[in-house]
């Protein structure tokens, strides 16, 4: 990968800017605030990006898709009655997200449903709501949609979703769905990325949507400003892997659009040793900047440390939660 880029080619975003802004110019150290703002406004630039990418469709079974392209990976599950969307993607990939849709067939839109409240995975909610789907989520997605966010590791605030966008089912902990042969069971896993996480299992074909509580091949955000934490996000590692068997097809919140449970495994491992290595030296005193330099997650970087989301960066999300 060239140096000067973010790439996640699988995905067909590609962010540009210095991989590594843990430290400015003048050798000072940045605050992953600070380091997304110098990557020209990590929003603004996905947005960029998403308006102009090309949605790739990936058929898996049970009349199951995913759109891949437009920020989160969107679960499409086709039926009689209509068509089930997991995740809405980014508003401004309107075109590319429709066209990819007529491609599965004529059936409506007749349920929608979001896995936390992020943009890249509830903006697309914007558009979507004309269809007249059902939009189901979780409540706290609800709650923070409705009203402005601040995401500081974004340096960005979040104005609400126009009303009629907004979930109009919601629910506290699980919910279930039965539709043409097809049970969805929604689950809630508690604080995690974010505290507004479900998990959508497709439970006859058995594939499961775990959202941004496992991307695939690169290294995860965390959302401290929502409720979400490293543990949280171990915690929801664990209840994916209860959950799945090896035949389960797994679609990540981002990376490569599908995994399994030996997927899932590495995530888990990844996650707990990194927090291990980072509290262990947090405990011996160490200064953050000492602890990235330290490199607790070099075992992993080849793999892990190839999207915005840098080793040096990933550290500090995780030295903020233990």
């Amino acid at each position: 990968m060239p140096s000067s880029q973010f790439q996640l080619s699988h995905s067909g975003l590609c962010l540009c800017g210095t991989p590594d802004t843990t430290f400015g110019a003048n050798g000072t150290w940045l605050s992953p605030r600070q380091s997304f703002a110098k990557a020209r406004g990590i929003v603004e630039t996905i947005k960029f990006e998403a308006a102009k990418a090309t949605i790739k469709v990936h058929h898996l079974r049970g009349n199951i898709a995913v759109l891949e392209g437009s920020g989160g990976n969107i679960a499409v599950r086709v039926g009689r009655a209509g068509k089930v969307l997991v995740d809405a993607g980014i508003a401004v990939s309107r075109p590319q997200v429709a066209s990819a849709l007529a491609t599965l067939g004529p059936e409506p839109v007749t349920h929608l449903i979001n896995t936390h409240w992020h943009f890249d995975h509830a903006d697309g909610n914007a558009w979507l709501h004309e269809l007249s789907p059902t939009i189901i989520a979780h409540e706290n997605t609800h709650r923070h949609l409705s009203t402005t966010q601040r995401v500081e590791d974004w340096d960005f605030d979040f104005v609400p979703l126009p009303e009629a966008a907004l979930p109009t089912e919601v629910f506290a902990t699980d919910h279930c769905l039965s539709l043409d042969g097809t049970t969805l069971a929604l689950r809630y896993y508690g604080p995690a990325h974010t505290d507004s996480d479900i998990s959508v299992h497709f439970e006859e074909p058995d594939v499961l949507h775990v959202a941004d509580t496992y991307w695939n091949g690169v290294y995860p955000f965390i959302d401290y400003s929502t409720g979400g934490s490293i543990d949280g996000s171990i915690r929801a590692a664990e209840a994916n892997l209860a959950q799945a068997t090896e035949s389960t097809i797994v679609i990540p919140g981002h990376g490569f659009p599908v995994s399994d449970r030996v997927g899932l495994q590495r995530f888990h491992e990844m996650l707990v040793t990194v927090r291990d290595k980072v509290a262990a030296l947090k405990a011996q005193g160490r200064s953050l900047e000492e602890i990235v330099a330290a490199r607790p997650t070099a075992a992993f970087d080849e793999v892990w440390g190839q999207f915005v989301i840098t080793p040096s960066l990933f550290t500090r999300l995780v030295h903020e939660g233990v």
